[in-house]
């Protein structure tokens, strides 16, 4: 059962697309008090488990700490920060009693589980305008398909987009990513994407390609298609100001940027130089940005990943003059207290969010809206702006597409991926915590930057994230210019990442079934133990194991040096490792506790007692998967019904098809 409460004069954020009408009274579970802002208070039971808050940091469970939405283009996931680059404020108390709140408030929000009080949920923010949705259900994961159901189907990407993907900033030229094919083609190792970072664009103008370095772009793009490989250019939230530049020149006269108080365009640096803003919430502004993709549609471009759309600044010029003000009374010795670590402060903040000073404004209707009443919808309606242009360019074909800065509703547009993570053992971790979270808010396809975006990755830790991101719908390795390089081939054992990258491949017709089972069915890809087992109190406390799908879990080792992990099974499993040699190997276990060997060049799932997974022979790109003679992993006499379609088009139910799949012999 789903109680919608109204407070004030809430922003239509249309995150939830059903209809569903007011109630009236004082919400169940909790005290809400709008005197000063909004404040839903509720006690929280000791034995009770908080799931969600999507892109947020640290565990699983949300208890004992503060999280605030707000989207943050953040360069270091540290433990203490509290906002990431999403805002999704969803959450489940699972407990005697379960129940869920979604709080729909496109400003800064914060959640304090269990922070300031440990027996205590505190929900607040300055302004008492929003929808407040409580969500009663028979367990933590039956609130979630509740949820799921009223804010829309999740995003389906192209069946490539299942494919392995590298990225790196720092591809100036197609030379540079002709190398980067070759190295993978040569090695056999295999590959489906080569996304184009900034230097792809001339003077990092969206929409614009550098014909020095890219010459006969259209030509570069059928080149890699025919090796099996689709081209994936960034796309960034800021339009460079220069006169002559045709998307400058027609979003300035048809007053299409955020304006600031005065109605003149908002101006900020980013990586052009001097930019404007898109005004994506403003409908007619949305669709013009969304129409500009036509510009890399028509060269033969096929996915897109959205950037710096928190949105993210470099400085504005009245923040720059204030900086020089400040360092001039230091250097002129009139501001004698101020520290090196005042001026490291003062340089701090050039860079970030809006602030809330900054008066900068939406044409929303007939209505001007101030910026930080709905900053966390920016990223959000610039790729709902992506999707439907190119839903009116081609509207029989589906895209690769996803976003680093999101809000709830976003999902149906898009997939993400988590940012500018860290080539650390603990980032690895993060992201396998991460994912569950992200999938309770619709977002099933995500992932993070395999081996890290910043600081150097070392060999053990790129295969062990891969052998974990291998099971995620968005596989990506992507790093940082100035970084050590990371491509798989880069590595003194090559056929160690053959093979790990190789596995998923013989899993792809396994992960996109399922992941078209959840989409489809409003389900979640991947689960806490604790959703499938929910009286197993182990399950509730186990953070490093994931369930996906129906049929299988997964445990990946994620600390240096380790040669295994220990691992918790809530009933009998089969163990089953890939073996660099192409052998798989398959061991019972029953419930309990397991010390299981992992080698480096391994990869390593559970299969659920009576269930079966199917498995491909290798192949080097999805195109080449062979769907037709597939292994059955698992049990015998288990089924396993697969869902296979084109790949391509966006009548999910006419073109696809299912097949019952059966491990001969008796259980």
């Amino acid at each position: 059962m789903i109680r919608k409460y109204v407070y004030g004069w809430p922003f239509e954020t249309e995150a939830v697309t059903e209809q569903i009408p007011e109630a009236k009274g004082i919400p169940a579970y909790g005290h809400v008090d709008v005197e000063q802002g909004f404040c839903f208070t509720c006690r929280l039971e000791a034995d009770d488990v908080v799931y969600g808050l999507g892109e947020a940091n640290r565990g699983i469970n949300k208890r004992g700490n503060l999280y605030v939405s707000n989207c943050t283009d953040c360069t270091e996931h540290t433990e203490e920060l509290r906002s990431l680059y999403g805002a999704h404020n969803f959450l489940v108390v699972s407990g005697q009693e379960s129940f869920g709140l979604f709080v729909d408030y496109p400003a800064k929000l914060s959640f304090d589980v269990g922070y300031t009080r440990t027996d205590t949920l505190r929900i607040f923010c300055d302004r008492a305008d929003l929808y407040l949705y409580v969500i009663d259900g028979e367990s933590a994961y039956d609130i979630v398909r509740q949820f799921r159901g009223i804010i829309g189907r999740s995003y389906i990407p192209p069946r490539f987009a299942f494919g392995f993907g590298q990225s790196r900033w720092g591809y100036r030229t197609a030379d540079d990513l002709r190398r980067v094919a070759d190295g993978y083609r040569e090695n056999h190792i295999p590959l489906d994407m080569l996304y184009m970072d900034i230097d792809y664009m001339r003077d990092y103008k969206d929409f614009t390609l550098n014909e020095e370095a890219f010459p006969d772009f259209p030509e570069f793009v059928r080149e890699m298609k025919e090796r099996g490989i689709r081209l994936v250019p960034i796309i960034d939230a800021g339009v460079k100001v220069e006169e002559g530049y045709p998307v400058y020149e027609e979003g300035r006269e048809r007053r299409l940027f955020c304006q600031n108080e005065d109605g003149s365009d908002f101006t900020a640096a980013a990586w052009p130089g001097a930019v404007h803003f898109p005004d994506v919430l403003n409908p007619g502004a949305r669709q013009w940005f969304g129409d500009q993709y036509r510009f890399l549609i028509d060269q033969g471009i096929e996915g897109f990943w959205n950037d710096m759309n928190e949105p993210s600044i470099f400085y504005t010029k009245e923040r720059l003059e204030k900086f020089r003000a400040r360092m001039r009374e230091y250097v002129d010795g009139a501001a004698d207290s101020m520290t090196v670590f005042e001026i490291g402060d003062a340089v701090g903040v050039l860079s970030g969010n809006l602030r809330e000073d900054e008066a900068v404004y939406h044409q929303v209707g007939e209505e001007r809206v101030r910026h930080d009443r709905v900053h966390n919808l920016y990223g959000y309606n610039m790729t709902r702006a992506a999707a439907e242009g190119l839903a009116r360019i081609d509207p029989n074909r589906r895209f690769l597409l996803f976003s680093r800065s999101s809000y709830i509703g976003m999902h149906r547009f898009s997939g993400i991926w988590t940012g500018g993570n860290r080539s650390w053992w603990s980032h690895l971790l993060l992201n396998l915590k991460m994912m569950p979270s992200l999938n309770m808010c619709g977002f099933l396809y995500a992932g993070a930057d395999l081996g890290g975006f910043g600081a150097d990755t070392t060999q053990d830790l790129l295969l062990r994230w891969l052998a974990f991101g291998l099971f995620m719908p968005l596989m990506r390795n992507h790093s940082s210019l100035g970084t050590r390089v990371q491509e798989c081939y880069q590595f003194e054992d090559t056929d160690a990442f053959r093979h790990v990258i190789g596995v998923r491949y013989r899993l792809i017709p396994y992960l996109y079934s399922e992941y078209m089972k959840a989409a489809l069915g409003n389900e979640m890809y991947v689960k806490p133990l604790a959703f499938v087992y929910p009286q197993d109190k182990l399950a509730r406390e186990t953070e490093d194991q994931l369930m996906l799908g129906d049929e299988i879990m997964i445990a990946p080792v994620y600390t240096q040096n380790a040669s295994g992990r220990y691992v918790y099974l809530p009933e009998e499993m089969k163990f089953v490792r890939f073996l660099r040699n192409g052998a798989i190997s398959e061991k019972i276990l029953g419930a309990g506790h397991h010390y299981v060997e992992i080698a480096l060049d391994e990869v390593p799932m559970f299969i659920r007692r009576g269930r079966c997974v199917p498995v491909a022979e290798p192949a080097e790109c999805v195109e080449e998967i062979d769907t037709s003679h597939l292994r059955l992993l698992g049990y015998a006499g288990a089924e396993h019904l697969l869902y296979e379609d084109d790949g391509i088009s966006l009548d999910y139910e006419k073109t696809g098809s299912w097949r019952r799949l059966r491990v001969e012999g008796a259980e």
